[in-house]
């Protein structure tokens, strides 16, 4: 469920927008980001076995990034965000793919176990994750230090509401500033360079 941008919440109900959370920006761009801030997280880093294993019987080669670990550890950070509690098995079904087994017809395959198994241990010991048993369901979850972590890079990626500029339909790189939106102010950059 995203929402873009964040619902206008009256003046006198306490202010002009909601807080941003990772549901009100586009997956991928959070994902990135998260990466870069997990890279300054000491517990996160990728094991010397990482750079030789593939992350699954359906890959045919190790991933070709040099931070993929990274990006995998901010994935599953988000996953278990939404979904949790989530455990190892899930996330193997979720990362899994169709193994091209040459003529014989395409089968899916689940994601190896390890790779998911050591980020969560990784995210456990950085303090953004912990098991839990909620009745039936046990697995990890967001603690309230991961949720504000995933949140504030959410606000980095949607950034300030006022300053943001989109193109319009208009000749030579007309732009809309948000705050002029409602007058329907366009201003006109023509390129005189």
């Amino acid at each position: 469920m995203l929402r873009f941008p964040p619902k206008e919440v009256p003046r006198e109900f306490g202010g002009e927008k909601q807080m941003v959370t990772i549901y009100d920006v586009e997956p991928s761009a959070l994902i990135e980001k998260t990466a870069d801030a997990l890279k300054k997280v000491e517990q996160v880093s990728i094991p010397d076995w990482a750079t030789i294993v593939k992350t699954g019987p359906g890959q045919e080669r190790q991933p070709d990034s040099l931070h993929w670990w990274n990006m995998r550890t901010a994935s599953i950070l988000r996953k278990v965000y939404n979904r949790g509690p989530i455990g190892v098995s899930k996330l193997r079904t979720y990362y899994g793919k169709k193994k091209n087994r040459g003529v014989k017809p395409e089968r899916f395959y689940k994601a190896g176990g390890k790779v998911i198994r050591t980020v969560l241990q990784q995210l456990e010991a950085a303090g953004l994750i912990v098991q839990v048993e909620k009745g039936v369901h046990k697995g990890r979850v967001v603690t309230p230090k991961g949720r504000s972590f995933l949140d504030s890079i959410a606000r980095e990626v949607y950034g300030p509401g006022t300053n943001k500029t989109k193109k319009t339909g208009g000749s030579e790189g007309a732009t809309v500033s948000a705050a002029d939106e409602g007058s329907a102010a366009v201003a006109a950059t023509a390129g005189t360079d």
